[in-house]
């Protein structure tokens, strides 16, 4: 063998072995990705509808990667089981009331099976295990909704484009409010009316809560009126002693109307009295005679107390009323001493 033949078995010894290299290095690579040598369990969940999701895909719980997807077969009508690889080390954290859920490592990216919940009261799952599955959203429906908001927000647009132009044209009383400065002002004195008749109502509000705070003091009028029964009674019996003087009050002004009638009558002697002019003249020259009598029947009797004949008898009499009024003076002396004495015993 020639010198050249042996330089071009070295060089493709060397490539194969380096091809063996880098084949091996891959192999253990995708291994350790895939952890095709760590031991694992085998848990099993039944969907309704996987989504795309297939064999080799990750499992993930509270964010960490703890195993991939095994097999996917149909299961039952129309539902699909789904058994996946775990992390013995992971075991202890899955409880059997956990729940696996299709989700996407981006909005377009592959399927994985997310393991979420699951409580300390339940025990850790064991091998074989079935959990509960959450099907994942109809990726047809999502972007049928989408389709309907985007169609729904090209409307509102519109209608807002519509709305903002009126604005700027000053159409409709928002539209006036934004170029009209007169309606503008009104508009803001009306809102000061509203502020100044509401800091009035507080005011009000403040004073009727000061005069209920005084009505519910104790021991005031307002209270006992509404407290006390003793204050009650008097008032109601105060209230009717009211209503009878009303009453009577009433009658006596009915009596005063009639008797007023009667005095404005003619036809009775009070009537004349105060309506007849006549009559009074004829009384007042009557009563006038009565006085000059008086007095001179006054100076008729002087002058028999003066006359001899009558001068005895009064002087008499006189004596007589001197007699009695002494009796009666001694009297009002004794009545005093008699009353001392029983309280001096």
């Amino acid at each position: 063998m020639s010198t050249a033949d042996n330089k071009r078995s070295i060089i493709v010894g060397i490539f194969v072995f380096l091809g063996i290299v880098i084949l091996v290095t891959a192999i253990f690579t995708l291994a350790g990705q895939q952890k095709r040598f760590i031991s694992s369990i085998s848990l099993n969940a039944v969907f309704d509808d996987v989504g795309g999701l297939k064999a080799g895909n990750n499992v993930w719980f509270s964010g960490v990667k703890v195993g991939t997807v095994k097999r996917i077969q149909l299961f039952d009508e129309a539902q699909v089981l789904v058994t996946i690889n775990v992390e013995e080390s992971a075991q202890k954290y899955i409880r059997k009331n956990a729940v696996a859920r299709i989700s996407s490592e981006s909005f377009i990216g592959n399927k994985t099976i997310v393991i979420e919940g699951g409580t300390l009261e339940a025990p850790p799952v064991e091998d074989g295990d079935r959990i509960l599955a959450v099907n994942p959203l109809d990726t047809d429906d999502l972007m049928e909704t989408l389709q309907r908001n985007n169609e729904n927000l090209v409307e509102i647009t519109g209608d807002l484009k519509q709305l903002t132009s009126r604005l700027v044209q000053g159409q409709g009383t928002i539209g006036k409010l934004l170029t009209d400065s007169t309606m503008a002002n009104d508009f803001e004195a009306m809102v000061n009316n509203l502020q100044q008749t509401s800091r009035n109502a507080v005011g009000a509000s403040r004073e009727l809560t000061q005069f209920t705070s005084k009505l519910n003091t104790s021991g005031g009028l307002a209270d006992n009126l509404l407290t006390d029964t003793t204050v009650y009674s008097q008032l109601r019996r105060s209230m009717a002693q009211l209503e009878e003087a009303t009453t009577s009050a009433a009658a006596l002004a009915d009596n005063l109307r009639e008797t007023s009638t009667k005095l404005n009558n003619e036809n009775n002697a009070v009537g004349v009295l105060l309506s007849d002019e006549e009559f009074a003249r004829n009384l007042k020259g009557t009563l006038q005679n009565l006085e000059t009598s008086t007095e001179k029947f006054d100076e008729n009797m002087e002058a028999l107390q003066s006359n001899i004949l009558f001068r005895g008898f009064f002087r008499k009499r006189a004596k007589e009323e001197a007699k009695q009024l002494e009796e009666l003076q001694e009297q009002q002396q004794i009545q005093p001493q008699q009353i001392q004495q029983p309280q001096e015993q």
